[in-house]
């Protein structure tokens, strides 16, 4: 498969057909656009890793997105020197109206790579058409174990021995796309339904730092999606 040099154009990633890979190949540091709902202590991990030496990491934040105003995320970005946006549903008649301004918000800031970071809403077509292959989210499951907005809990509902966080590439499914890297957390006895909240936060920690070294890679390094599977190596190695 041939590679695509930076800046990548738009070949959205197919759960069924053809590999679509697309590595970065240009030297200088890959375009981050990371989008946040709530604190953005992922974005903070990613701002602490890259530091004053991008080229180093690999990548650089050139924005931060919200679809709400008033967060720390947002405060985040805004002491770091980082310009942002803030898309609200709310402010347009349809999602698809939203999703396409999203789109377009995001598209003028020429992202090599969009985190999903905390993201709370689900991106539509328009967005995947701009960005597949492109977008990382993370979740905290053990992915394709315990999809959607109650990971934690579920999988403490069912009983595992065994849980973590996902690194993965977004599709127009609901936690589906292509895993990057995964990362165990021990659930212990002590982790009741009722104590969900301290596992979930022993889940973050893990997460956070999951996160920035699959992004480092995915920047410094390029990758291929062939079919499920996402290698994060040097093409042609």
């Amino acid at each position: 498969m041939a590679a695509v040099a930076r800046p990548l154009r738009t070949a959205p990633y197919a759960r069924k057909g053809p590999a679509v890979a697309s590595p970065l190949s240009s030297a200088a540091p890959a375009r981050l656009v990371v989008l946040v709902s709530g604190s953005g202590t992922n974005l903070q991990a990613l701002l602490d890793a890259i530091g004053d030496d991008p080229e180093g990491y690999g990548a650089q934040v050139v924005a931060v997105g919200a679809d709400r105003d008033g967060i720390a995320g947002l405060e985040r970005a805004e002491r770091a020197g980082i310009p942002t946006f803030v898309c609200r549903v709310k402010d347009h008649a349809t999602r698809a109206e939203w999703d396409a301004a999203l789109a377009s918000a995001t598209a003028a800031h020429r992202p090599d790579l969009v985190v999903s970071a905390g993201f709370m809403k689900i991106v539509g077509k328009e967005f995947l058409a701009g960005f597949g292959g492109r977008i990382i989210n993370t979740h905290p499951a053990l992915l394709p174990s315990f999809p959607g907005a109650h990971g934690v809990r579920d999988a403490l509902a069912y009983g595992v021995k065994a849980t973590g966080c996902t690194v993965h590439f977004v599709d127009d499914g609901v936690d589906t796309g292509p895993i990057i890297a995964q990362g165990v957390v021990e659930v212990t006895e002590e982790d009741t339904p009722e104590g969900e909240a301290a596992l979930h936060e022993r889940i973050k920690e893990v997460e956070r730092k999951l996160l920035v070294e699959a992004v480092g890679r995915l920047a410094r390094d390029g990758y291929r999606i062939e079919g499920r599977k996402v290698h994060l190596d040097h093409v042609g190695e």
